[in-house]
């Protein structure tokens, strides 16, 4: 069970799960003076269960995990959860961050960078993940339609042919980006820039990382998609496959 620590349902809630109890405690108090109550969990067992157990505003998840790893957790919490979770990889650990953002993570960070960058981070997510607090700030926001696709940006839930879509925020936002942009090229600077909103200095292939997952729970064959298309050193475009002009 995690260890809770001064709990707060007015505060944004935290959960970190990694096996190693002195970091755990330095990332709390480095938190909770910025407003989070954190909880911690240091098995994967354990985690997995606090995560699935109770409601969370974000997940801190180490890779680094013995007997069920950060990646097996993070399968167990995606079956069920789109709480938004930050992995802690090695660094320079290129492969696991590919494999997290494959599997469902929103954002990576390789352990042992500062805890800034970290608060930075989980403010990140945090921020994408938000739903819109008032009813005529999410009236401002209409329906998105392609094809049999339907895009609710009020609520961030998406569906095709009546079945809910069970997107990270990440990938979320990232499909609604192209949608807005139905019919032109979007970059991979400019997705980047319109996501992630943080320079990324390491780990560019994100965005395809996380083109090929949309794809995947669209229903896209990649050799043939309907409504993903790659631009060949441009970027990618989303498009209708119902309209004649495309």
């Amino acid at each position: 069970m995690p260890e809770p620590h001064s709990p707060d349902e007015s505060r944004p809630r935290v959960l970190i799960i990694d096996d190693d109890r002195e970091f755990c405690g330095l990332i709390r108090d480095y938190l909770e003076p910025f407003g989070y109550a954190v909880s911690m969990a240091h098995t994967g067992r354990a985690g997995a269960d606090a995560a699935l157990g109770d409601a969370w505003h974000a997940v801190i998840l180490d890779v680094m995990l013995p007997v069920m790893d950060g990646f097996e957790v993070l399968k167990l919490i995606r079956r069920a959860s789109d709480v938004p979770v930050l992995m802690l990889t090695a660094r320079g650990a290129e492969m696991d961050q590919i494999i997290g953002l494959e599997i469902g993570a929103d954002d990576y960070l390789p352990k042992g960078s500062s805890t800034r960058a970290l608060l930075a981070r989980l403010r990140a997510i945090t921020r994408r993940a938000a739903l819109p607090q008032r009813e005529e700030e999410a009236r401002k926001e209409p329906e998105i339609i392609v094809a049999e696709l339907r895009i609710h940006p009020a609520s961030r839930t998406a569906d095709r042919n009546g079945r809910p879509l069970q997107l990270t925020p990440g990938e979320f936002d990232l499909l609604v980006s192209l949608a807005k942009a139905k019919g032109r090229v979007k970059t991979r600077d400019a997705l980047l820039e319109e996501i992630r909103e943080r320079d990324w200095e390491v780990f560019d292939r994100s965005i395809d990382v996380l083109i090929s997952t949309l794809r995947r729970k669209l229903g896209d064959d990649p050799k043939t998609p309907r409504f993903i298309r790659t631009v060949r050193s441009a970027g990618y475009m989303l498009t209708d496959p119902d309209s004649p002009h495309t």
